[in-house]
C-alpha cells in the first residue's frame, strides 16, 4: 500500500520567515518562504505539482507577500525538492551550476515509469521476479534490480504524481557563494557539495539566525549519501556549527539547532570509522551493513540507508569512483526490509 499523503505544516520561526514541515519521510521534504515588502523568496519546491500547489496556497494564506514570489532556490538536485518548479516558472529559480547540471540526469518522467514498471512487477508476483532475476544472472543486471526493489518503490514512491511534473531548470547558477536580497533581508548560498548530491547549498539568513540545510540534516532518519565523498559531508556539517543560528531547518524532520548537526557529523564519523576498520580487516560491505545494523542510532528510521551509506565509503576507501546505478542501490535498501522477499 501506497504512503498516505499529508499535507505540511506552516510555521514561523523568525519575523516573516517560514518553514514549511512534512512528516519528512522518503520524499517528503521541507521547504522555506522568507517575506519582505518588496517580494518573497522560496526555499525548494516539492516532489509534484499538488504537494507543491498546497504548500504555496498555504503560504498565500499565511501572507500576502507569498504571492509577489520573486526568487526560487533549489538547495541540490533530488525530484522532492525542485519538481515542483513549474508553478513558479515566473520567478529567478536559483540553484548551484552543479545542481542544475545533476537535475537533467533523473527525469520525472523516467521516475514515472520506474514506479509503474514496479507496480506491474508486483502485481505480477513472485514468479515473475524469479524470472527476472534470471535475466539479471544473464546480463541484465538492471531488470533483476527492478525485481529486488519492486515492492520497495512502490512503497515509498508509489504516492507521488510524476507524469505531472515538466522538469523546470533554474534560471541562474552560482559556485562556491551567492548573496541574495529579499527586502532588507540578507539570503546567504553557501554550496557545500557534493555531499548528498553534487551540488548541495545551504541557505542562511544572518540577521534571522535561520539556515535552511536541504539534505545535509536528515533530522530522526537516516541519511542518505547519494554522491560523497563523505568527508564533504562532515565539512559541511563543520559550515553549520561554524554558522551564527539558533533555528536551523533540515530537509527532512522537525526542526533543529546545532546539537542536530552535531548527531550527523557524529553518525558519519561513526560510519566512516567502522567501514575502514571492517576493510583493513577484509571484511565485505555487506559484513560491515551487518555490524552496524545492530547498533540503535537514536531510533532513526530507514535504517536500510546504512546499505547505500557504506557502499559509497567502502567504495571511496577503495578508490572507487565509477557512477553507481540508484536502481540497484535502492535493490540494496529493499533486501534489508523486514518484508523483503529473500533471493
Amino acid at each position: 500500500m501506497n504512503r498516505t499523503r499529508t499535507e505540511g505544516k506552516l510555521q514561523e520561526i523568525a519575523p516573516s520567515v517560514f518553514a514549511y514541515l512534512t512528516d519528512g519521510t522518503w520524499g517528503l521534504s521541507n521547504a522555506g518562504l522568507v517575506a519582505d515588502a518588496d517580494g518573497s523568496l522560496l526555499v525548494d519546491t516539492l516532489y509534484d505539482v499538488e504537494l507543491t500547489r498546497t504548500m504555496l496556497q498555504a503560504m498565500r494564506r499565511a501572507t500576502p507577500l507569498a504571492e509577489r514570489l520573486s526568487t526560487v532556490v533549489n538547495t541540490h538536485a533530488n525530484g522532492d525538492h525542485c519538481w515542483g518548479n513549474q508553478l513558479v516558472a515566473g520567478a529567478r529559480i536559483v540553484s548551484s551550476r552543479a545542481a542544475a547540471k545533476e537535475m537533467k540526469e533523473l527525469p520525472p518522467k523516467l521516475m514515472a515509469v520506474m514506479v509503474n514498471g514496479a507496480r506491474l512487477i508486483e502485481r505480477a508476483g513472485p514468479r515473475a521476479k524469479d524470472a527476472l532475476r534470471l535475466l539479471g544472472r544473464l546480463g541484465v543486471p538492471r531488470v533483476a534490480a527492478l525485481a529486488d526493489a519492486a515492492g520497495y518503490v512502490v512503497e515509498r514512491f508509489g504516492g507521488f504524481d510524476f507524469g505531472s511534473v515538466s522538469l523546470t531548470l533554474p534560471t541562474e547558477m552560482f559556485s562556491g557563494k551567492m548573496t541574495l536580497s529579499v527586502g532588507e533581508k540578507a539570503v546567504e548560498l553557501i554550496e557545500v557539495g557534493p555531499a548528498h548530491t553534487k551540488g548541495d547549498v545551504l541557505v542562511h539568513l544572518p540577521a534571522a539566525r535561520v539556515a535552511f540545510t536541504g539534505d545535509i540534516l536528515f533530522i530522526g532518519a537516516h541519511p542518505i549519501i547519494w554522491e560523497g565523498p563523505v568527508e564533504n559531508w562532515i565539512a559541511a556539517c563543520d559550515r553549520l556549527l561554524a554558522l551564527d543560528v539558533d533555528v536551523i531547518v533540515p530537509g527532512h524532520g522537525p526542526l533543529t539547532n546545532k546539537d542536530g548537526v552535531r548527531r550527523t557529523k557524529e553518525y558519519w564519523q561513526r560510519l566512516l570509522d567502522v567501514t575502514r576498520r571492517g576493510q583493513a580487516a577484509g571484511a565485505t560491505a555487506d559484513e560491515i551493513v551487518r555490524e552496524l545494523l545492530t547498533e540503535a542510532f537514536d531510533g532513526w528510521t530507514e535504517k536500510s540507508r546504512i546499505a547505500v551509506n557504506v557502499d559509497t565509503i567502502y567504495r571511496e576507501m577503495k578508490g572507487d569512483r565509477t557512477k553507481r546505478d540508484p536502481l540497484a542501490l535502492l535493490g540494496k535498501m529493499a533486501r534489508l526490509e523486514p518484508h523483503a522477499t529473500p533471493n
